[in-house]
């Protein structure tokens, strides 16, 4: 299988997976997305899908297809750049928050990227104000089926990356509590690295799903709203200080509402 071949599977995949998100998420809050469209600076696009309703504060589930040349400052902290600036990506990001304080925040998103070299990345994890053990459980469960259909390994390699990477030095706390993180996914085997990227993106879906839907309904408090917005601008620092996703798409001229589209609709620091 050529690399063109590669780019139109894997962009199909996210465009199908991202059609799945929205599709249940409009099913657990009675509500819809709304579209936009966006170009890129140099060629491609992408489709953000933005939602707000009674369950969700505020959900986006952007999809994109991209390619252009890093600037020379910026190529050097990407593999494969040594020969050229050239680069080819598609993927897709999740991030919702919650009305309710009792129903964690999500963030998803899976990627392929084209340079000298190629590889998936990604993950998933989970940002619960009061934390639901059972339902953290069970994301986690969710985590590790998807990782064991691929190798016994990789759902402890992957977890120990997500720990280590959703933490904010400058606090000396985790972002939240955990999941998989994904980076440089290349095993000389595209058929089952693909299909691992699919299966998380399933996994990921089940998991989310399911915990909106058994805490969506809970009575929640004032004091537990605050602690909640208080949490969202311990988000928002990481997102804005330490995200290498958000520096590669300011770099890269992706569109800035996109990129930032991870930020909650509000949020406190006391």
């Amino acid at each position: 299988m050529d690399i063109e071949e590669k780019k139109a599977l894997t962009s199909s995949w996210f465009r199908e997976l991202r059609d799945k998100f929205c599709d249940e998420f409009e099913d657990i809050d009675n509500a819809k997305f709304e579209r936009k469209y966006w170009d890129h600076k140099f060629d491609g696009g992408g489709e953000m899908s933005l939602m707000k309703g009674d369950v969700f504060e505020k959900v986006g589930v952007n999809i994109s297809t991209v390619s252009g040349q890093f600037d020379n400052d910026f190529k050097s902290e990407v593999k494969g750049t040594e020969d050229t600036p050239n680069y080819w990506a598609s993927g897709i990001s999740l991030v919702a928050h919650m009305h309710s304080p009792l129903v964690p925040a999500f963030h998803f998103n899976t990627r392929f990227i084209v340079t000298g070299d190629s590889w998936f990345g990604g993950g998933g994890d989970i940002t619960p104000t009061i934390v639901p053990e059972d339902d953290v459980n069970f994301f986690h469960q969710c985590m590790k089926e998807a990782c064991d259909k691929a190798d016994p390994d990789y759902y402890q390699k992957y977890k120990k990356a997500c720990d280590e990477y959703f933490y904010l030095p400058h606090r000396s706390e985790a972002r939240g509590e955990g999941g998989i993180f994904i980076d440089h996914l290349e095993t000389n085997d595209w058929d089952k690295d693909f299909s691992f990227i699919q299966e998380v993106g399933l996994s990921t879906l089940k998991g989310i799903s399911t915990i909106i839907r058994n805490l969506k309904n809970d009575s929640w408090t004032d004091e537990q709203k605050n602690q909640q917005l208080i949490k969202r601008g311990r988000y928002v620092e990481f997102n804005l200080i330490w995200d290498r996703g958000t520096s590669f798409g300011l770099k890269t001229g992706g569109n800035t509402d996109a990129i930032l589209m991870s930020m909650p609709p509000t949020a406190k620091w006391d």
